[in-house]
This record gives structure tokens, C-alpha cells and sequence, in this order.
């Protein structure tokens, strides 16, 4: 791109290239170790196997009397037995010498059992959680508040991590803007540690941020200038995707960081985000499953144009059924009912009504 010419673009870029360009453009991050209790939302950079088995030893599943099982195996209501027991609560270890847990209320006032246990009954073995090199996650898994409580009673205290820093910013200087705000959240939701820079200037010669992601600026409009200053500051690669909506998204290269531009407009920006933004993140995450997605049924038909790639938002409409709510240029209405969102590929028409397609979810 000359850097001194308007910005206009000469020919869509087929969605397959882009994805080519931003896969050669970004690779996973240098891993850090931090506490697992600040990995919430993190991408494991290594696996985490179990050190020892756990629990090292039987313990209590639920309160009551530890005993051995076979000394009270014919106790019943009109024939009662004594026994020696010891009470214990739940997630305490077992005596040596018991093999079962008796219920309280299967003890009669008179310390007699009225019931019998079987042998284990009551009893979480040594182990039962895992064994020793049990694989408890596996590298390119993002951490959910789940894995974290889990991992954290199995042992584990740190852990290695991904979490690219990805600068957003609004290229235009609009406060408040509500597509930065959008894509601040999804950065962060995706793995990333999302940061909101003061402008597209600061942004690009940023040397501390793995990704830039700048929002509007990118059409050929008498203030767009968003392509050409990545022009002036780095390279552009790409201006022009087949992408509806989403045509005028730009990707590039400063300071050896990728840069995605997209459009200002909401439906536009969560469009290549979505479809381009979550790739480049989960290639600096080292993540390769980054897009949760859901078989449904289409309620009604897409029409979709021939050459481009088209971002259809859904809403559910039954347990297993989805309404297509636009193609083209999305109504901010429809994208306040969305449940996820569809890609028909450029050689497809789109798809009758009665189509099982798999819906896309958002972070």
C-alpha cells in the first residue's frame, strides 16, 4: 500500500487466505507460571498430571459410625447389634480397622445398629479421585472456574500459562465506545489479557502487546485512516476480506505483533472478530478448540451471497431449533436476541428451512 494513498480496497480476500495469514502471522506466547488461583480463564501451556494418588487414604463420604461391615451383617430393627464404633465426619480418614460408614440414624439409642452396611459403603477409597500421573488438563485447555476449584483440591498450586496481552482500541477516539467494550470482554473471555489502549498511534508502536486489535477506521471513508497509519507504522497484509458483514477488516504487522483492524460498525466488528479475532487469539493462546459449537436445526431459510463468507446470527427458538435473525447488515435488535452465530461459507446459497447446522457460541 502506497502510504500516502486513500484507503481503498481492490479485491476481497478470500476467507481461506485470511485464515492462512493470521495462522503464519501468530504463534503461542512464551508460558508463564502463576498461582493457579489468578489462572482463572488462562490457557494451560502444559499438561498437569496428578503427583500422588488422592486421597492418600480412605476417607469418610458422609458422617456416621466407622466399623467393619461383616460384624453387624444380619442387624436389623428386632434384632439389633452392639458394636464398638467411632464416629467420624465427612472427609476425615478411616480407622485402620473400619471398611464402612453406618448412617447416624441406623444407630439406636442404646449404641446398637438396627441395620447393616456393606463393606465400602459410606467410603471414599484411597485414590478414588485420581492416581498418581493421572492427566487432570491437558495444554491448550482454558481454565474455568470448575478446573480451578477441582485442581486446587487435588494439590495443584501453580500452573503454566498462555495469556497474550491483546491491546484494543477504538481508532476513531470515541468514548464509550460499545465495540470496544464488546471485544475487550471476548479478548478476555477467549484467554487473553485485554488492555484499552489511548489511541491507534500508541497502539501500534506498543512493544509489551502480543496482538492489537482496533476497531473502526477501516472503510474508505474522509476520517478512515486506520490501514494507512498501520501502513506507516508497520505493514498491512490484508485490507478486504469476504467476510459480510465485515468486508473492510485489514490485517498486518507492527512492531513484529499482528494488528487486526475491524469495522466500526457493532454488527461489522463482532462479525470479523468473531470469525477472524478468535483465531488470532487462540493461535497466541496455543488453543486449538476455541469455538464452543451446537447442532440445531433451522427454523427458517439463509439466503446467502455467493463469494462471501456470511456471519448469521441465531436465537434459539426451541431445545434444539434456531432462528436466522438477518444476513447482510445485522439490526443492533437482532444482536440483542442472538444465542450464536452461524458462517456459511462463499460457495454455499445458504440453507432451506429443516437444516441441521452447528451454532457457534459466543465467549
Amino acid at each position: 500500500m502506497e502510504l500516502n494513498a486513500p484507503q481503498r480496497i481492490a479485491k476481497l480476500a478470500p476467507l481461506s487466505d485470511v485464515f492462512h495469514k493470521i495462522d503464519a502471522l501468530a504463534s503461542p506466547v512464551k508460558p508463564r507460571v502463576c498461582a493457579l488461583h489468578e489462572a482463572l480463564g488462562f490457557v494451560l501451556a502444559a499438561d498437569i498430571a496428578l503427583s500422588d494418588a488422592h486421597p492418600p487414604k480412605a476417607m469418610a463420604l458422609h458422617d456416621g459410625f466407622a466399623l467393619r461391615a461383616e460384624e453387624i451383617a444380619d442387624a436389623g430393627p428386632y434384632a439389633p447389634v452392639a458394636v464398638k464404633a467411632k464416629w467420624v465426619e465427612a472427609g476425615e480418614p478411616m480407622p485402620a480397622d473400619a471398611d464402612a460408614v453406618l448412617p447416624p440414624d441406623a444407630m439406636n439409642e442404646n449404641n446398637e445398629v438396627t441395620a447393616p452396611v456393606g463393606a465400602g459403603e459410606g467410603v471414599w477409597h484411597a485414590g478414588a479421585d485420581g492416581r498418581a500421573g493421572d492427566l487432570l488438563a491437558q495444554a491448550g485447555e482454558r481454565l474455568r472456574a470448575t478446573d480451578i476449584a477441582a485442581l486446587s483440591a487435588l494439590g495443584v498450586q501453580s500452573v503454566s500459562v498462555r495469556a497474550p496481552k491483546i491491546l484494543i482500541v477504538q481508532a476513531k477516539g470515541k468514548a464509550e465506545d460499545p465495540g470496544v467494550s464488546l471485544i475487550a470482554r471476548m479478548a478476555s473471555a477467549s484467554g487473553g489479557e485485554a488492555e484499552v489502549a489511548k489511541s491507534l498511534d500508541a497502539a501500534f508502536a506498543e512493544q509489551n502487546a502480543d496482538a492489537v486489535i482496533a476497531i473502526g477506521g477501516s472503510g474508505a471513508g474522509k476520517s478512515d485512516a486506520s490501514v494507512t497509519t498501520l501502513a506507516k507504522k508497520g505493514r498491512v497484509e490484508i485490507h478486504g476480506v469476504g467476510l459480510r458483514p465485515g468486508e473492510t477488516a485489514a490485517l498486518g504487522v507492527a512492531q513484529k505483533r499482528p494488528v487486526l483492524i475491524v469495522p466500526g460498525r457493532l454488527d461489522a466488528a463482532l462479525s470479523a472478530f468473531s470469525v477472524l479475532g478468535l483465531r488470532l487469539i487462540a493461535k497466541l493462546t496455543g488453543r486449538a478448540r476455541y469455538v464452543s459449537q451446537t447442532p440445531v436445526t433451522l427454523s427458517r431459510k439463509v439466503t446467502s451471497l455467493v463469494g462471501v463468507g456470511e456471519f448469521v446470527p441465531l436465537a434459539r427458538t426451541g431445545k434444539n431449533e434456531a432462528e436466522p435473525l438477518a444476513t447482510g447488515a445485522i439490526p443492533l435488535s437482532s444482536l440483542a436476541r442472538t444465542d450464536g452465530w452461524l458462517l456459511v461459507p462463499a460457495e454455499s446459497e445458504g440453507y432451506p428451512a429443516g437444516t441441521i447446522v452447528d451454532m457457534r457460541l459466543f465467549p
